[in-house]
């Protein structure tokens, strides 16, 4: 239960609290099954679900695994399900998780997890690569930049946010029981490039995602748009690459 500190707050300062931090604890080493694990954290309701986990390893238990790196929401390396939901969590702050109850921390879904909440991103990074995530074009080099205008950008600005954390992927129903669906993030990172006017590789793309496995396999639910932490409208732009496959067959 949560327990508001003893001493009481000077002027100008921060009350703190004690927070429970609810992890799903796996070591492959030790049991092919994961258990939960309660940890009692002293922490501010301004802090985030990242500080608490640092405290955690640093403070209780240096045993426990997770992602981070750049801690600003930029590298997107530690996504994971809090309370239930895909978040960041270097952007997620426990006022917004409501600290009041025990805070569930444990793996994103439909990755397989490595140790704690460490998940085997190679599935993910797989289809990323298989939708040639990079500039097609031909002829000799340029001379100069390739000129675009603002209207052609705009069409495909959106999709260029995208961090490759995965939160979109592994909140989509459809990946967790399909290992073989491309999934949100491959999609958004292919229609990044479809609709470039400077890039060439836009058919190549499409039969891509033609297939049983690809863009069809959605089922418009939104949970990668909900979860992705950029605000990218990925289910917007998964419905307009298959007005460009309908488009391309009529």
């Amino acid at each position: 239960m949560t327990a508001v500190a003893e001493a009481p707050a000077k002027v100008g300062e921060v009350k703190s609290f004690t927070v429970t931090i609810k992890i799903r604890r796996f070591n492959p080493e030790v049991s092919t099954e994961a258990t939960w694990e309660e940890f009692q954290v002293e922490a501010h309701a301004t802090d985030r679900i990242l500080d608490a986990l640092h405290k955690i390893k640093w403070e209780q238990d240096g045993s426990l695994t997770f992602r981070r790196s750049c801690a600003h929401g930029i590298c997107g390396s530690d996504a994971m399900r809090i309370n239930g939901r895909n978040r960041l969590a270097c952007k997620t702050l426990l006022k917004d998780v409501n600290p009041d109850k025990p805070i569930t921390v444990e793996p994103i879904k439909g990755l397989p997890v490595v140790k704690d909440l460490v998940v085997d991103m190679e599935p993910f990074f797989a289809s990323y690569r298989e939708v040639m995530p990079f500039l097609i074009t031909s002829g000799n080099e340029p001379t100069r930049e390739r000129l675009q205008s603002a209207a052609d950008h705009a069409k495909f600005d959106d999709t260029t946010k995208c961090i490759l954390c995965a939160a979109c992927t592994s909140s989509c129903p459809v990946f967790w029981t399909d290992g073989q669906y491309f999934g949100p993030a491959a999609i958004v990172n292919a229609h990044r490039f479809i609709f470039d006017s400077r890039d060439e590789g836009g058919q190549q793309r499409l039969d891509i995602l033609n297939d049983k496995e690809g863009v069809w396999r959605c089922r418009t639910t939104f949970n990668c748009t909900e979860a992705c932490p950029r605000g990218i409208q990925v289910t917007k732009a998964i419905q307009e690459v298959k007005q460009a496959m309908i488009r391309r067959a009529f």
